[in-house]
């Protein structure tokens, strides 16, 4: 296929989304487009190329935008927070490229309605998935970055990405409850937290429910799409938990 020909293609698939009521293309980042079929491509999962015979997906472009998005991130870190040290740098910046995080980002910007899923992804509602969401946000900063170049890339990036690193240094956001709970229960308990999780449901919508003990007491439960979650609000119910027995506000790890 040419290039004119995936201009035209995604011109006609803009067009389509809306008047659907879909967000346009151009809407996602708040910019026009120089190269349309670039953005193709980044909307393009691996499931919808191998059903549809299409020879490139969003898969390259999602390694160069992990690499934008880590470099801008981490100068950003560097400059705006000159009193952490490079363990608390890394952190800080560990929380705002994380999966959780950047399917967060792609839900806002509307992304799930956006990338072309194969009929088995989408019967299995991978347009909600975590994993799906978050490699999709790195190949359309992977595009934006061939498209607009750095200066663009890391005004962009900055814009969706601020207000989280903001948050989290405050002590807010997004932060890993399992490892929080996890450094907390080896200094107070001597001892490592114990995840046990069950799941119901059909494949394509399991209902994952993790408990988390201590000592062999039971301390939280969460439920989540994936165990990873469940195990996240588990370990977050436990902190809760403990803070209430202690009388004081537990100080979670950064």
């Amino acid at each position: 296929m040419t290039a004119s020909a995936d201009r035209s293609a995604v011109e006609i698939e803009t067009n389509r989304a809306s008047d659907d009521g879909r967000p346009d293309l151009d809407d996602v980042l708040g910019l026009p487009l120089n190269d349309p079929a670039l953005w193709e491509m980044a909307l393009t999962h691996r499931s919808f190329a191998f059903e549809q015979g299409v020879a490139v997906t969003n898969e390259r472009l999602e390694f160069l935008g992990d690499a934008v998005l880590g470099l801008v991130i981490t100068d950003l870190a560097f400059r705006q927070f000159p009193d952490l040290s490079e363990g608390e740098l890394a952190k800080l910046r560990a929380a705002t490229v994380k999966m959780s995080t950047l399917a967060d980002v792609a839900r806002e910007l509307g992304l799930g309605q956006l990338v072309r899923l194969g009929r088995g992804e989408e019967m299995s509602g991978g347009r909600e998935k975590a994993s799906i969401l978050a490699d999709c946000m790195e190949a359309v900063l992977g595009a934006h970055y061939l498209d607009k170049g750095l200066d663009e890339s890391r005004a962009t990036i900055e814009r969706l990405f601020w207000p989280r690193m903001e948050a989290y240094s405050r002590g807010g956001g997004d932060r890993d409850h399992k490892m929080s709970l996890q450094e907390l229960a080896s200094r107070d308990f001597s001892a490592a937290p114990e995840y046990r999780v069950t799941s119901e449901g059909p494949d394509h919508a399991k209902e994952f429910t993790a408990t988390v003990f201590l000592r062999g007491e039971e301390y939280g439960t969460g439920q989540g799409r994936s165990k990873k979650e469940a195990e996240q609000q588990a370990a977050r119910e436990a902190l809760e938990l403990i803070a209430s027995r202690s009388g004081e506000q537990v100080e979670e790890a950064d």
